[in-house]
């Protein structure tokens, strides 16, 4: 089949890389979005999708929206069979929805009805699901209610952040979409309504979302930390400067009351690990990163900012 891909991130390269391996179909013409700053230097940079396809050769489109004007044009010019979707990270107008003739088909990271929106990842970690995976389903007007194609489920591991497993789930997804696309062309796949059981919703995480509140139980902090790992990040203030952190350790015994009399974000500093007080007992820092700096070792941070037992975070 001919197949516009529409893509952004990283966690999209999976799914074109192996499309544009799949001899059965041809990828036409490659939608992202708008290049943006990036790096230290902010500088402008091309989408992790869109420098894959320019490496292929493949004709990049980046509209702010879809709707803009010349959009419509060129992709009637592509005359695509089928779109693929992968976290574009805009949404497909119904103008453009029954342009390609067996419609736009969207892998996304979870199975639905479950976690729809921009964050199902996220939020699956901090809700403290124990399985997700990935759906293929046609694209409609509503966000992400679509009938499926297909589902893959994953386990969530204790010790898994979105980064970890968004990273699974974009190579077997890949896999899923191809054979969607397959099962379409071969007419051997139809589309079956979503379950009106069992609907939640995974709104965009900010850095507000982000920031971690220590008067909560050490469970949940353990999940929303890992949750917003890699990105936007988990955050936390000490006088006044914002200091990201990554995965804590619960410790044993964090399962009931904190210990009497110590304010949840208290710290707990030794000489080889930095502990900080929650609503059910500590947690034990892994990796810290202070504002301007590469992230390091709890106990290394400690030293050098001269922390000491009793000191908040807040």
């Amino acid at each position: 089949m001919r197949v516009v891909f529409a893509g952004t991130p990283e966690v999209a390269v999976p799914t074109l890389r192996l499309l544009l391996d799949a001899p059965q179909h041809e990828v036409v013409g490659v939608i992202s979005r708008p290049d943006a700053a990036a790096g230290r230097g902010r500088k402008s940079a091309r989408s992790p999708v869109a420098t894959l396809a320019d490496e292929h050769g493949i004709e990049v489109i980046t509209p702010r929206r879809l709707t803009d004007a010349g959009v419509l044009d060129r992709l009637r010019s592509w005359r695509p069979d089928c779109g693929a979707v992968v976290a574009y990270g805009g949404l497909v107008p119904p103008g453009l929805l029954t342009l390609p003739t067996h419609g736009w088909i969207n892998l996304h990271f979870s199975v639905l009805p479950a976690w729809r929106g921009a964050a199902p990842v996220q939020h699956a970690i901090a809700a403290g699901d124990e399985v997700t995976g990935a759906s293929t389903f046609a694209l409609e007007e509503g966000l992400d209610t679509g009938p499926v194609y297909g589902v893959i489920t994953e386990t969530i591991t204790d010790s898994d952040t979105s980064g970890d497993l968004l990273e699974r789930l974009a190579g077997a997804g890949a896999h899923l979409l191809l054979s969607t696309l397959d099962g379409i062309e071969d007419g051997s796949l139809t589309p079956v309504a979503q379950s009106p059981a069992g609907i939640s919703h995974a709104p965009k995480v900010d850095v507000d979302d982000a920031r971690i509140r220590w008067d909560l139980p050490a469970h949940i902090i353990d999940r929303r930390i890992r949750a917003h790992t890699p990105a936007p990040g988990a955050w936390s203030t000490l006088d006044g400067a914002r200091i990201k952190f990554g995965p804590v350790e619960v410790l044993a015994g964090s399962g009931g009351e904190a210990e009497s009399g110590a304010a949840a974000g208290s710290l707990r500093v030794a000489k080889k690990w930095v502990d900080v007080e929650t609503a059910t007992g500590p947690v034990r820092l892994s990796w810290v990163q202070p504002p301007g700096k590469k992230a390091m070792p709890a106990a290394d941070w400690a030293r050098g900012a001269r922390l000491a037992d009793g000191m908040v975070l807040e």
